[in-house]
């Protein structure tokens, strides 16, 4: 039995066809801009720098990947900015939150460690390690942590996303955006975060539970109790 011969579609032959090929392809290019154009709108006046960042109790770094145990240098980044905040007593504690789900790969214990070194006191520092996605972080640290108001800090190909889906948790966010230069990983982060906006926008219209909630949590109180 002869395989079907598979053939490319063919254009519009008529000119109303075509008209309506093109308003297609409009649509479509329109309703994949929607979701970052959301993000620039909600985002507009909530991003900050280390030196201008409003002063906030509470900071909270996403994890970025490990290199060999390590932080890796876009995530060293963002711990030197929380690091900088805690030194110029713009904040009082770090959260520090991303991917624990092995046994033998442990972002929060690695970012504490990175920020012990660089003057951050261990008691300062609180670990969600169940933070797998920005939205499971943003919904954890407010109801699971109780953070309400917090700095968030990213790359800023990524930090208008944060900001907008800790918003949407609840959390009054302010963004601090950690400047990287331009090679292959903040070309594909770039990237990412256009298709990533979509999920964004599904996460804050849905809100869905993350993938693990867990029992609450008093390590941030408790920490902020301890500075006074």
């Amino acid at each position: 039995m002869r395989r079907p011969t598979l053939r490319p579609p063919r254009p519009p032959r008529t000119r109303a066809g075509r008209r309506r090929l093109v308003q297609a392809v409009m649509a479509g290019c329109v309703l994949a801009l929607l979701p970052a154009t959301w993000l620039y709108v909600v985002t507009g006046d909530r991003l900050r720098t280390t030196a201008d960042v409003p002063r906030t109790e509470v900071a909270v770094v996403f994890g970025a990947g490990l290199w060999d145990g390590e932080p890796s240098p876009y995530l060293a980044h963002r711990l030197d900015a929380a690091a900088k905040l805690y030194r110029d007593n713009r904040v009082e504690v770090v959260l520090v939150t991303g991917d624990n789900s092995r046994e033998d790969y442990d972002e929060p214990d690695a970012m504490r460690a990175y920020l012990t070194r660089h003057g951050v006191p261990d008691g300062r520092i609180v670990s969600d390690y169940a933070g797998f996605d920005t939205w499971d972080s943003c919904v954890r640290a407010r109801k699971i942590f109780g953070v309400d108001r917090a700095v968030l800090i990213s790359q800023g190909f990524h930090i208008r996303r944060a900001v907008a889906l800790c918003q949407a948790a609840g959390v009054r966010s302010y963004g601090v955006g950690v400047q990287d230069k331009h090679d292959v990983t903040w070309y594909y982060g770039g990237t990412r975060e256009i298709f990533a906006a979509g999920k964004a926008a599904l996460d804050a219209l849905f809100q869905p539970d993350p993938r693990f909630l867990g029992p609450k949590e008093a390590a941030v109180p408790e920490a902020l109790a301890s500075t006074r």
